[in-house]
Parts: structure tokens; C-alpha cells; sequence
């Protein structure tokens, strides 16, 4: 039986996230495309994207579907010059743990980005109030930063390539994680 992943698109329209100026691009809206694109390409988990209405209500959404492990889009963001790949988890979940590790490697395999790595984080932590109260193991994907024209571009090259080593991550972590 197929595992359920929750794909979360980080951010909302109406506060976006994140930037590019140059490019014009928001985070929210470079991630619903991508989540599209993902989900067409996932073979062994069943997606169910997320959008958010609150960062309050975000988990008891998510827990209401009952997902086997979730997912979350984003892009960092600094000072237009940092660049590189990260992901995160919770710091008390060992299959948080594993799972960021498997989507790291295929991020940083499909981007060549410099590898920041996997990041424990705590619910007081930026990003940590979707890994703590989630039921369901979970990571946040921050492949990129979108503010630094290198790294935009670079992905935007290849937005296929990026979408398949997301869904090759989740498919493997569908299989060998849980």
C-alpha cells in the first residue's frame, strides 16, 4: 500500500515568503509550481499537497490527514550572496533525521549547491513549529536561496531536474524509511 506524503507549499500568496528581486520570483510561487511538478513525478507515495491558511493551524491541518510523513517547499534566503543546500528536521525525530539526510543527498547531487547540510531544529527554532507538532515524521527542503541570482538561475535551468530529485527522495523515503 502507498505511503501518503503531505507536500507542503511553504508560504501563502498573500505573504509569499521569500524573494528574488531581480527574477521577480516569491517563494511561494516558485514552490507551487514546483510542488506540481513533483507530484507528476513521485512513483511510490500518494501526494497530497498542503497549502497553508495559518503557521498555527498549518499542523492540525496536516494531522487531519492523517499523512504517513510530510514534506515542506522552501527557499532560503540571506543577503543575496549566500548560496547552497540545506534541509531540516526535528531534533528529536530519528526518521525526521533520516529522511532529511536522503533528500539532502539528492538535492545536492541534482544542484551541485555547496552542501550546508541536515539541521536539527527545536520548536522554538525558525521552521520548528511545523516539525514539532506534526504527527507524522517531517522535513523542510531548502534548496537554494532564491535572493542570490546564481543560485535561481542555476535552478532554473533545470526545474524538472530539481522536481525529480525531490520525488526520487520521497519515493525512497516512502519505501525505506517507513
Amino acid at each position: 500500500m502507498s505511503k501518503l506524503c503531505a507536500l507542503v507549499i511553504g508560504h501563502k500568496k498573500h505573504t509569499p515568503g521569500a524573494k528574488n528581486a531581480t527574477a521577480n520570483l516569491s517563494e511561494f510561487d516558485f514552490n507551487e509550481d514546483l510542488a506540481l511538478r513533483i507530484e507528476r513525478k513521485v512513483q511510490k507515495a500518494v501526494i497530497q499537497r498542503i497549502y497553508r491558511r495559518t503557521l498555527q493551524e498549518l499542523p492540525d491541518d496536516i494531522n487531519a490527514l492523517g499523512p504517513d510523513f510530510i514534506v515542506s517547499l522552501h527557499c532560503n534566503a540571506f543577503d543575496c550572496n549566500v548560496s547552497g543546500t540545506e534541509v531540516l528536521y526535528y531534533h528529536r525525530s530519528a526518521k525526521g533525521k533520516k529522511m532529511a539526510e536522503i533528500l539532502l543527498n539528492h538535492l545536492v547531487a541534482q544542484l551541485t549547491l555547496p552542501n550546508r547540510g541536515i539541521k536539527p531544529k527545536t520548536s522554538e527554532d525558525r521552521g520548528g513549529y511545523l516539525l514539532r507538532y506534526t504527527d507524522a515524521p517531517c522535513v523542510i527542503g531548502e534548496p537554494f536561496f532564491i535572493d542570490n541570482d546564481n543560485d535561481l538561475k542555476k535552478v532554473q535551468k533545470d526545474l524538472d531536474g530539481l522536481a525529480i530529485a525531490y520525488a526520487v527522495a520521497i519515493d525512497e523515503i516512502a519505501e525505506e524509511v517507513l
